[in-house]
């Protein structure tokens, strides 16, 4: 019964859960994502990146050359965890050249699949991997 005007401790805990419980399912279906996969806002069609980077997108899949041979196609970590979690050397990195930078720049277009130049997937940083945006075609 109740003590007070308080409910049982038992009542209490199941709504409690279900509150929980509810709030939970409301959020998955309203979409919401884990910070491990880029959100749909997040993509950008190749069309509204930069010249270069369209340049190097096609350069990787044609399989090259690329500007920096020795860093270009090399495995990308994910360090981060920015992309979505896949095992170590799904991910390949490729320079973006930039205009009047010195040295390779802070821009790269990451790709994940199998084969490199028919890639599952490709991501573009402008800001040396702070963030990524799904290229969409």
């Amino acid at each position: 019964m109740f003590l007070s005007g308080r409910l049982p401790r038992q009542h209490v805990s199941r709504k409690l859960g279900l509150a929980i419980t509810l709030t939970l399912a409301a959020l998955l279906s309203a979409g919401v994502q884990a910070k491990e996969s880029p959100l749909p806002s997040d993509a950008v069609s190749l069309a509204q990146l930069p010249p270069e980077a369209q340049a190097t997108e096609r350069l990787i899949r044609s399989g090259g050359p690329f500007p920096y041979p020795r860093k270009d196609g090399s495995v990308f970590g994910n360090r981060e965890r920015l992309l979505p979690l896949k095992p170590r050397g799904h991910y390949r990195e490729y320079t973006v050249r930039t205009p009047k930078s010195r040295d390779r720049g802070a821009r790269r277009i990451v790709c994940g699949g199998r084969e490199p130049t028919q890639p599952e997937a490709c991501f573009y940083t402008d800001d040396h991997y702070a963030s990524f945006r799904r290229i969409v075609q």
